[in-house]
């Protein structure tokens, strides 16, 4: 796999974690090994000469001058040159102690200009640097050197972050635990030619370190909806008429919230699919949202070894340096890195464009779908056709194809199926929404027998009560109808609402807002609670001290479990307490406000002491009790006060 491994070094701690890699992965694969330094003899030059007139008066001579520049060139030239071959001396011993050929380098010049030359000149397989070198200070994230080899380079880079001793990174306790230095190798895969190779190396770094190796993929149904969100309130009224988001937002809703789901859980798939010709069983996850977001959120949480990353993404043109998720990950995950610029195409795909066939009345069906989406579909008409073994797509193929993710009525509009037949079919359909609890994916108008996205099984996969979320909105206080970028109301009840508001940032307020709306239109559920809310923005303290303060029902840590839908038909779950509906109408009853707060805390400390999650009537009206008698205890105190006053 690697021949020739290339290690600029610097004698900082990631240098050092960078030579230490190198050779142990060119002991593993036989490869060459090539260090090199630059040391800026001509710029101590330059500097010198820029100095010359603070020199001593008796210097400022011109025989004097002519023999000082000499002596400087001479001592400085030779003095940068031993000590960059110190540097490249330690390396060098590890080298011939491991039985490998090495090869050092020197040069004089710009360094990250003189290391991006020779990178691109030469064949080296692999570049392993620290992203960090001596000129780092505490907030350091990548240093310059780096970052302007990794723009100007397109040979697969190691980025070194971990600079814990290599027994550490690549140790397994007896118990086959990593070390906590050590950890697995994540590869972020986008449908790229550049992920899917960066996915061919990691297994096979993983098989030579032995490491697992798992890919994870992100897609971001969320984004248009925030865009036209903000378009709205730019645009005149002329150019709103024009844009038609009520029908813009529709067409996302039915081809693309669903359709990415599935293009990116299918790279998974042929992810899969690829690694098990390695004999690798790769774990697979789908995650939804802003890609470097949710990346950098996995790896600070999951903490692997490595990360993998194309070093340009999907939509991204051959010759941009770097990709912007890739840019953002590299300065700011944790863990090492792997810049891929190889390319590779799976069979799936290159054969589905080479071998496929589509007859006219196919084509020109296609043909209708908007250009943003017929990508998407095409790639989905390829896989789901090569599964079952078609070699021509016809009308047929197209239907079965689509209807995967397209709704009847897009599919009537389309002219896939008649309007007669879609009638029927969306008539047969009854309103159940369900979603799978493990990837988001939403089904509606069926009962799944798993997710059509990631394949989870039914037990993975919830059914929505929308009563049962409906009769939640009394507890969190009163509702307010809002409307959308395109004219849609949505509701909201008051602790949802407050939840949001907790975001200080108004840019993380305004696209969370948008991502809940998308979650709930999505669901088709136009009543937004405080649950859902959660999911999204979390549970800050903020948050809670503010919703506690107005004493609401409905708190629930977020990663506390998913409400019982169920029990939810008969009883109202809120944290570690049910509520009977009647309990919840009594608690209503009593003024909202610091009246109802103080009430529910006092109904809560009682049902604790009796030790019973579920809350009743008679606990509630207990809790009531309890409350008026310090109510008048506390009117009594004020009034002697007051009559002590006047005496």
């Amino acid at each position: 796999m690697y021949e020739k491994i290339f290690v600029p070094v610097d004698n900082s701690d990631h240098s050092r974690a960078s030579i230490e890699l190198a050779v142990h992965l060119a002991g593993q694969f036989g490869a060459t090994l090539v260090g090199s330094h630059a040391y800026a003899a001509r710029l101590h030059d330059y500097r010198f000469k820029q100095m010359e007139f603070t020199l001593p008066e008796e210097y400022l001579v011109e025989a004097e001058m002519e023999k000082q520049r000499k002596i400087h060139d001479s001592l400085i030239t030779m003095g940068l040159e031993l000590i960059s071959d110190s540097y490249l001396t330690v390396m060098h011993k590890q080298a011939v102690e491991a039985n490998l050929q090495f090869e050092p380098k020197l040069y004089d010049g710009k360094n990250f200009e003189v290391i991006a030359d020779d990178i691109n000149s030469n064949d080296y397989d692999l570049v392993i640097m620290g992203a960090l070198g001596l000129g780092a200070v505490r907030d350091s994230q990548i240093g310059s050197v780096c970052e302007r080899v990794v723009r100007r380079t397109r040979t697969d880079t190691i980025v070194i972050k971990n600079t814990a001793p290599i027994e550490d990174q690549l140790s397994t306790g007896s118990n086959g635990v990593q070390h906590k230095d050590g950890g697995g190798i994540v590869v972020a895969i986008d449908g790229s030619p550049e992920a899917y190779a960066g996915l061919k190396s990691a297994i096979k770094l993983g098989k030579a370190l032995d490491k697992p190796v798992e890919a994870i993929s992100v897609y971001d149904p969320y984004l248009h909806y925030a865009m036209f969100n903000s378009l709205v309130g730019v645009l005149t009224e002329k150019a709103s008429k024009v844009f038609k988001f009520e029908e813009q937002e529709q067409l996302h809703e039915d081809v693309i919230d669903t359709g990415l789901a599935k293009i990116y859980q299918s790279h998974l798939e042929v992810s899969r699919r690829i690694a098990a010709d390695e004999d690798v069983d790769l774990k697979i996850t789908l995650l939804d949202g802003k890609a470097f977001e949710k990346i950098l959120e996995y790896v600070r949480r999951e903490r692997p070894w490595m990360l993998v990353m194309g070093r340009i993404g999907v939509h991204s043109d051959e010759s941009m340096d770097v990709g912007s998720n890739t840019e953002n990950l590299l300065r700011l995950v944790p863990c090492n890195v792997l810049l891929s610029s190889k390319r590779f195409s799976p069979d799936v795909d290159v054969k589905a464009e080479e071998s496929m066939i589509w007859v006219e009345e196919a084509q020109r069906i296609l043909d209708k779908a908007p250009d943003f989406a017929k990508g998407i579909a095409r790639t989905i008409v390829h896989r789901w056709a090569m599964e079952r073994g078609h070699s021509v797509i016809t009308t047929s193929v197209l239907e079965g194809a689509l209807s995967t993710i397209l709704p009847k009525s897009s599919m009537k509009a389309m002219g896939i199926i008649s309007e007669d037949l879609a009638t029927k079919k969306i008539g047969e359909e009854n309103t159940s929404v369900y979603v799978c609890q493990k990837c988001g994916w939403v089904g509606r108008g069926f009962e799944p027998t798993k997710c059509t996205v990631c394949n989870a099984p039914p037990d993975q996969i919830q059914k929505l009560d929308r009563d049962a979320i409906e009769k939640l909105a009394p507890l969190e206080g009163a509702i307010h109808e809002e409307k959308a970028f395109d004219n849609v109301k949505i509701k909201w009840t008051d602790d949802a609402r407050m939840l949001v508001k907790t975001l200080s940032d108004g840019y993380k307020r305004r696209r969370a807002k948008a991502q809940i709306e998308k979650r709930a239109r999505v669901r088709k559920i136009f009543l937004i609670t405080k649950d859902m809310v959660e999911d999204v923005v979390g549970k800050t303290e903020a948050a809670t001290e503010n919703l506690e303060d107005r004493g609401k029902l409905g708190q629930r840590a977020v990663d506390g479990p998913q409400p019982d839908v169920k029990s939810r038909a008969q009883n109202i779950r809120d944290g570690k307490y049910s509520w009977t509906p009647a309990a919840v109408e009594r608690l209503n009853r009593v003024p909202e406000g610091f009246m109802r707060t103080a009430t529910k805390k006092r109904i809560e400390t009682g049902a604790a002491s009796r030790k019973s999650d579920l809350i009743d009537l008679e606990i509630v009206e207990e809790g009531i009790k309890v409350g008026m008698k310090v109510m008048e205890d506390m009117i009594k105190k004020q009034n002697g006060k007051k009559n002590g006053k006047q005496e």
